[in-house]
């Protein structure tokens, strides 16, 4: 009879084990999350719209994944946190993308179940007003905001 032994860091994945496990399945969720808000920003863009929420996306995404980042590397070292308001903030701003992307590559904030409501009620918030813009004219939620 043999024993298993317990891994001597089990913070650290094994050799071999991939960085982003089922990682065509989850770059395909991700890939059918950012459609909708994708095809409105590039629709709102192309009809004469400003060109400003397809950049706010992509850099609040790029200081998304860069945040995640950073707390990851902190979290590891006992050192001070990034506050998850700010990261939730990010998120609300339209770097949820990057966010998604960023807790998958690190594996950062994926079992925290309170975190990961809060992240996708913001995903969903993003589907709801790209949905509401491109199928109602933005009558439903759109003209509350703006």
């Amino acid at each position: 009879m043999t024993q298993r032994s317990e891994p001597q860091n089990p913070g650290r994945r094994a050799a071999g084990t991939p960085v982003v496990r089922f990682l065509k399945l989850k770059l395909l969720a991700l890939l059918l999350l950012c459609g909708l808000p994708g095809y409105g920003v590039v629709t709102y863009w192309t009809s004469g719209g400003s060109w400003l929420p397809a950049a706010i996306y992509g850099l609040m995404s790029v200081i998304a994944f860069a945040l995640y980042g950073y707390d990851k590397k902190q979290a590891r070292h006992d050192g001070q946190r990034t506050p998850e308001k700010l990261l939730h903030a990010t998120e609300l701003l339209g770097g949820w993308p990057g966010a998604l992307l960023a807790q998958q590559v690190f594996r950062h904030k994926t079992r925290k179940f309170s975190y990961q409501l809060v992240f996708w009620l913001i995903v969903l918030l993003h589907e709801l007003f790209w949905m509401d813009r491109l199928l109602f004219g933005g009558s439903l939620i759109s003209r509350h905001l703006f």
